[in-house]
C-alpha cells in the first residue's frame, strides 16, 4: 500500500487551517458567514501557496457535497469542447447540497475559443453554480474573465511560517528535526508549501531509518546537496574581511564536493542580506531570528558592523547580479569567482 503524500494528508480542511493567506481566508470566511458568496472566483499566485485548497474549502463552506465538485484540470482538458460540456452540465440542479462548484485549476492554458464559451457562462451562471478558477499566470487570463470574477492574489508563504511548519508537520510524523534543517526546507521551497512539504517527506526518510528518530542539519544538508555552515560563514567572512585566497578556496571546496553553487549562492545572498538588515533595521531583529537558525543569527550578529558603511550594500548589488547569470555560464562557479575579486577590489 502506497503511502500518503504529505501534502495531502495534511491538506487544510479549514479556513483557519490555511497558512500564510490570511487576508484572503478572512475575507472568504465573512463572505461566508454573511450568504455573500459570489458566483465566480479567481485565484492568482504562485504554485503551493493553497489555491486549489482554499477553492476546496469554500465550495464545502457554501453548500456543495462531493459528488457535486467538479474539478477541471485546464492543462489537460483546454479546448472548447471541454468547456461546452462544462455549459451543458451546469444547467443541470446538484444531486445533493444547495450548489455545484467548479474548480478549474491553471485556467490560463485555456484556448481563445474555451475562454470565449467559458465568458457566456459567468455572464449568465445558474443560481446553483459557483466558479472558481486557479492560475500561476494572471496576465495570460483575459481582462474579460477577470473583470467578471472576485480577485484574489496569493502571496509565497513567509519563511518564518514554512519553517514552523515544518517542525510541526515532522513532530505529527514521529521525526524530530531542527530549527536549522526546518530553516533549510523553507529557504529551499521559496514560498511553496506544497514543495516544503514534498521535501520534507522525502527527508523524513532519513529519520525511519534512525534509532532516535532524528534528522541532524547535516544530514539535511547532504540530502539537499546544500553546502555545509562552514563553508557559508568562510565565504561570508572571506567577504567582509577581503580575503580573496580564502573565499576562492572555499568556491573551489564547494565545486569539488559537486554541491549545488545555486544553492550556495542563495545561501551567502540571504546571509548578506540578514546583515544588512541587523545593521540598519535592528528592530526588525526578532522577525530575522524566527527564519534563521541560532547559528546563523549568532553569526550574522557578531559579524555585522565589521564592514565599512556601504560595503555590504555593494557586495549584496554584486551577489544579486551574479545570482542572475549563473545559469548561463559555462562554468557554474565562475560567476561567484568573479563576484568574489570584484568584492574584495582584487587586481586580476
Amino acid at each position: 500500500m502506497s503511502k500518503l503524500a504529505l501534502y495531502r494528508k495534511y491538506r487544510p480542511r479549514k479556513f483557519d487551517e490555511v497558512l500564510g493567506q490570511n487576508h484572503i481566508t478572512e475575507i472568504l470566511k465573512n463572505a461566508v458567514n454573511l450568504g455573500r458568496i459570489s458566483h465566480a472566483y479567481l485565484f492568482s499566485g504562485p504554485r503551493g501557496t493553497g489555491k486549489t485548497s482554499v477553492a476546496r474549502i469554500l465550495a464545502k463552506e457554501a453548500g456543495c457535497s462531493d459528488i457535486d465538485l467538479i474539478e477541471i484540470d485546464a492543462a489537460s482538458s483546454r479546448g472548447i469542447d471541454e468547456i461546452r460540456t462544462l455549459r451543458e452540465g451546469v444547467r443541470f440542479s446538484p444531486l445533493q447540497g444547495d450548489v455545484k462548484v467548479y474548480i478549474i485549476d491553471e485556467v490560463h492554458m485555456l484556448t481563445k475559443e474555451a475562454f470565449n464559451a467559458l465568458l457566456k457562462t459567468l455572464e449568465e451562471p445558474p443560481k446553483h453554480a459557483i466558479f472558481i478558477l486557479a492560475t500561476t499566470e494572471l496576465e495570460k487570463v483575459p481582462d474579460t474573465i477577470i473583470s467578471r470574477c472576485q480577485n484574489f492574489s496569493f502571496h509565497k508563504i513567509p519563511e518564518n511560517i514554512l519553517r514552523e511548519a515544518m517542525k510541526v508537520t515532522a513532530q505529527k510524523e514521529g521525526v524530530k528535526i531542527d530549527g536549522e534543517t526546518a530553516g533549510l526546507i523553507a529557504l529551499f521551497a521559496e514560498g511553496s508549501f506544497r514543495d516544503a512539504q514534498g521535501m520534507l517527506d522525502q527527508i523524513l526518510t532519513l529519520g525511519d531509518s534512525n534509532k532516535d528518530k532524528r534528522i541532524t542539519e547535516k544530514e539535511a544538508r547532504e540530502f539537499l546537496s546544500a553546502p555545509s555552515r562552514e563553508m557559508v560563514e568562510n565565504i561570508i567572512l572571506s567577504i567582509i574581511g577581503k580575503d580573496t585566497e580564502k573565499g576562492l578556496s572555499v568556491i573551489h571546496e564547494v565545486t569539488e564536493q559537486n554541491l549545488n553553487i545555486k544553492t550556495f549562492l542563495k545561501l551567502i545572498l540571504r546571509d548578506v542580506r540578514a546583515m544588512l538588515l541587523l545593521r540598519l533595521a535592528p528592530e526588525i531583529k526578532n522577525e530575522l531570528s524566527k527564519i534563521l537558525g541560532d547559528r546563523e543569527f549568532k553569526f550574522l550578529e557578531k559579524n555585522k558592523d565589521i564592514p565599512r558603511s556601504g560595503e555590504i550594500e555593494s557586495a549584496l548589488k554584486i551577489l544579486l547580479d551574479t545570482y542572475d547569470v549563473r545559469t548561463r555560464s559555462y562554468l557554474p562557479q565562475l560567476p561567484l569567482e568573479l563576484a568574489l575579486i570584484r568584492i574584495t577590489g582584487e587586481e586580476i
